[in-house]
């Protein structure tokens, strides 16, 4: 087996240490291009070092050494591959410090988030490691005597995983530890703004894969833009493309993934909305609802960006929030205390300032968000988070904007409350707060929440992965993480087996041949 684009284009070698980011900066597996991309971290602007992206030959050669690894790991029993990903959740423990404090570094999430998204990885070790002696089929009852029915789900090949830069780690392994039990082959092309996560990530995956004595291309890296993405989607060998992201991206995926008829799983954006009823425990709902909208800075698919409140408990609960937001600890993500860290860049800040703007020529009230920031604040683009009255959920409402703008709207009936819920062009994530029967199972129920994620009495955020997650509409219809999603990762094939002598045919259907001489 030939060695792995990884191994084949890295110029220096790095160990995942103690800490960071010494351990980066003593040298950086880059491309053998001649394009430099600077990297810098999102809590100060400082660089971090240089980054080359793969080159068409690059993904090309990839692709080859994906394929024949596929073939070769889709012979291991499934039971062997869980052990594999074991191997790679002992790795994670033993270097679960140092990966949170990359997280931080180059995403900007605070401390408990970053160490909450390697425990993600952890639990999806935990789920496919179960998950590979459940690979279950169905056996069905034939109509035909001496006949037997069998379902089967296989194996796909090469799956490509393109990530966003919110979860520079989990949401690949989402994909990656669920691939590789099922059988397949992985590509990453991981965000061009959080490459050191992913090269932190495939350092460790080559030490498990060297460790178990897998096929070394099981598992690869390719840096690169939307070009790279791209080249993955056109590609015929590669069966599956799971891109999590923007919805502009995933519409571009989806075009060129439909030429071919390639096979697609979508998580991409959400324009979250929560339903706040006279029933409410106001002070649950305040503490969730601050955590869902200002969490990670806003910058999270399932950040909660709209709150539809009834009218009558309207005054009290924008009280609690924005008395809530102006408490809000905003700085350097690595000192303590801090619960709002930066966004990713300072473009990001500028469309949430246009965001902000349009909201108040379409006559939006900011009640929070316009004070000033800390004294003393890195050189990151660090804002306040906003919360902003609007008049009718219309115009920048309708948007997602990836930052954290929560915008309010009031409402009189409950089915009112639901349609505005729906009435957007996304559909990830919801919820509700209320103590009223009658309107949960309404929210819940067919009629209710059209989102993939529907929520009681908690917010938008934080889905465990024993769920399915992922939306409908332009949210994609993917499903990652736990559940059945595994089933996106193979192909179902239905077996007849004839256990007679005889040749009945389905449906009563006779074919009469003369006999043979």
């Amino acid at each position: 087996m030939g060695e792995s684009i990884w191994q084949q284009t890295r110029i220096a070698h790095w160990q995942l240490a103690g800490c960071w980011p010494a351990a980066v900066l003593g040298g950086l597996a880059h491309y053998a291009d001649d394009t430099r991309h600077p990297l810098k971290s999102p809590i100060d602007a400082s660089e971090l070092g240089w980054l080359s992206q793969a080159t068409h030959a690059h993904t090309l050669h990839g692709i080859s050494l994906g394929s024949a690894a596929y073939k070769e790991w889709r012979l291991i029993p499934a039971a062997k591959r869980g052990q594999m990903v074991a191997t790679i959740a002992e790795k994670v423990r033993e270097r679960r410090t140092a990966l949170a404090a990359l997280i931080t570094l180059e995403s900007g999430k605070i401390g408990s988030e970053a160490d909450g998204e390697v425990q993600e990885w952890l639990d999806m070790c935990d789920f496919a490691i179960g998950l590979s002696r459940q690979l279950h089929g169905l056996t069905i009852a034939s109509e035909r005597p001496a006949h037997l029915l069998l379902e089967q789900w296989q194996p796909l090949g090469v799956v490509a995983v393109i990530t966003a830069f919110n979860f520079p780690m989990a949401v690949w392994a989402w994909n990656a530890m669920l691939a590789l039990v099922c059988g397949n082959a992985v590509i990453w092309k991981p965000s061009e703004k959080t490459p050191l996560c992913a090269l932190a990530v495939q350092q460790l995956v080559n030490e498990a894969l060297a460790d178990c004595a897998a096929p070394p291309a099981l598992c690869q890296l390719v840096n690169g833009d939307a070009t790279t993405g791209s080249q993955l989607v056109n590609d015929p060998r590669v069966a599956l493309i799971s891109a999590t992201g923007s919805c502009a991206m995933g519409l571009a995926v989806a075009r060129l993934a439909a030429k071919r008829l390639a096979r697609t799983l979508l998580e991409l954006g959400g324009n979250n909305a929560a339903i706040v009823t006279p029933s409410a425990d106001l002070e649950l709902a305040s503490r969730a609802i601050v955590f869902a909208a200002a969490g990670t800075c806003g910058q999270r698919c399932t950040s909660l960006r709209r709150l539809i409140v009834h009218q009558s408990v309207l005054p009290q609960l924008l009280s609690r929030l924005v008395n809530a937001y102006r408490s809000l600890a905003i700085g350097d993500p690595r000192q303590p205390g801090v619960l709002v860290g930066p966004l990713i860049n300072k473009d990001a800040r500028s469309r949430m300032q246009a965001a902000l703007a349009q909201a108040q020529t379409e006559g939006g009230e900011l009640l929070t968000g316009n004070e000033p920031l800390p004294c003393g604040l890195p050189d990151g683009a660090y804002v306040r988070p906003a919360i902003m009255a609007m008049p009718a959920q219309t115009g920048i409402v309708m948007q997602e904007t990836f930052a954290p703008i929560l915008y309010v709207l009031g409402y009189r009936q409950f089915d009112q409350a639901i349609a505005l819920n729906n009435a957007v062009a996304q559909g990830l994530s919801s919820a509700l707060f209320s103590n009223d029967l009658h309107e949960l199972g309404q929210f819940i129920g067919p009629a209710g929440s059209d989102c993939g994620l529907a929520n009681v009495n908690t917010g938008t955020s934080g889905a465990e992965i024993g769920g399915a997650f992922g939306g409908e509409k332009l949210t994609g219809g993917g499903r990652e993480s736990g559940s059945d999603a595994w089933k996106c990762y193979m192909r179902r094939t239905t077996n007849t087996l004839n256990l007679g002598q005889a040749l009945p045919l389905a449906q009563g259907v006779v074919f009469g041949l003369p006999a043979a001489e």
